[in-house]
């Protein structure tokens, strides 16, 4: 009986098995992966290079006054929800999540960069 029965199958084809697909190639677009040491900390010029980069490619930034001594507001013209976007990007760049009291704090470069320092957790 189940050499009739896998004859009976076999001789349907591939689609009665189940395998559809079988022979079919999908084209899958490759993926944005980002790949992260397992080990050592960010290097603090690193760290200040990145946050660079992010205020540079924030339109509202006066591009002249970046520096690391830099305050958001009253150097870089930034008002309190340019403030939150910049800390926002750089919580993107850095994969973390900074609470909104912490985030609070940070209204210059310097502390945006000392406090992704001290993340542990920051790539």
């Amino acid at each position: 009986m189940r050499l009739a029965a896998a004859a009976t199958r076999a001789a349907a084809g591939p689609r009665a098995l189940g395998a559809a697909c079988v022979g079919r190639r999908i084209a899958v677009p490759p993926l944005s992966l980002r790949w992260y040491s397992a080990g050592g900390e960010l290097a603090r010029a690193d760290i200040q290079e990145r946050i660079f980069q992010v205020l540079q490619d924030f339109d509202k930034v006066k591009q002249d006054k970046i520096s690391p001594v830099a305050d958001f507001a009253k150097d870089l013209g930034l008002d309190s929800l340019d403030t939150v976007e910049v800390v926002m990007a750089i919580e993107e760049e850095f994969s973390v999540e900074i609470p909104d009291d912490e985030a609070d704090k940070i209204t210059t470069v310097k502390e945006a960069i000392d406090y992704i320092s001290a993340r542990k957790d920051a790539h």
